[in-house]
């Protein structure tokens, strides 16, 4: 079944040139310059997927994300300037699935759509008795739970992106065993999208400040200079 995208953005130019790509891929777009007509549209017609720009007249991405949540649990990423990092704590907070910084690639955008639709189809299979689950992942305080996109530490929610959950769950499946920053890559960015060593670098200090956030000593993702980096359960 073909995925239908909904695209919400003031600026015209970028709905064009993300919808061409999408529609490219094989892709269903649907477009709104106008926030309060998309959630109007999206309440009652959801697409599969949405993605918002954050900074937008008269209604932002925040309050669409917001007001949405009330009715919808529709995927959503939202796309951020570099400097917006509250706001992108907040929307995940909200109940955002991810976010991209503005400028972005159009393939890496379209890599984190396919990652959230897939993880959408398990989310659906967990509720079918006949359809494998993945099972959760329990490493000493980490608790995952790779088919809700769920984690825990010390039993308290922690929240990540899609690309973030990714790169965790790689580190966590095998405790001590060291994964170089190429193989992070593979397990975060699928369908051949170019990222740099210092991307991957970024993710993993976000990673720590989020569950520093939660427990100022964690310290349970070690740094192997030259090498990569591990998970160490015993923490």
């Amino acid at each position: 079944m073909t995925a239908t995208i909904a695209l919400v953005d003031d600026d015209k130019n970028i709905l064009t040139s993300v919808s061409i790509a999408l529609q490219t891929e094989g892709f269903l777009t649907r477009l709104y310059s106008d926030p309060e007509a998309a959630l109007k549209a999206l309440i009652e017609n959801p697409a599969d997927l949405a993605v918002f720009d954050i900074k937008m007249p008269r209604m932002d991405g925040l309050e669409l994300l917001r007001r949405l949540r009330e009715k919808s649990h529709m995927p959503v990423i939202f796309l951020t300037s570099k400097a917006d990092e509250l706001d992108e704590a907040l929307g995940l907070a909200m109940g955002a699935d991810d976010y991209i910084s503005k400028p972005f690639s159009q393939r890496l955008l379209i890599a984190r759509i396919r990652a959230i639709l897939r993880r959408a189809e398990v989310s659906k299979a967990d509720a079918s008795p006949d359809e494998p689950v993945a099972e959760p992942i329990v490493r000493g305080r980490l608790e995952m739970d790779p088919a809700r996109h769920r984690v825990k530490w010390m039993g308290r929610d922690v929240t990540l992106t899609v690309t973030e959950f990714l790169i965790l769950e790689t580190l966590a499946a095998r405790p001590g065993v060291v994964k170089n920053r190429n193989q992070l890559m593979d397990a975060a960015y699928q369908d051949d999208v170019y990222v740099d060593d210092r991307t991957i670098d970024s993710h993993i200090k976000r990673l720590r400040r989020k569950f520093r956030e939660t427990d100022p000593e964690f310290n349970a993702i070690d740094t192997l200079y030259g090498a990569g980096y591990r998970f160490s359960e015993e923490v």
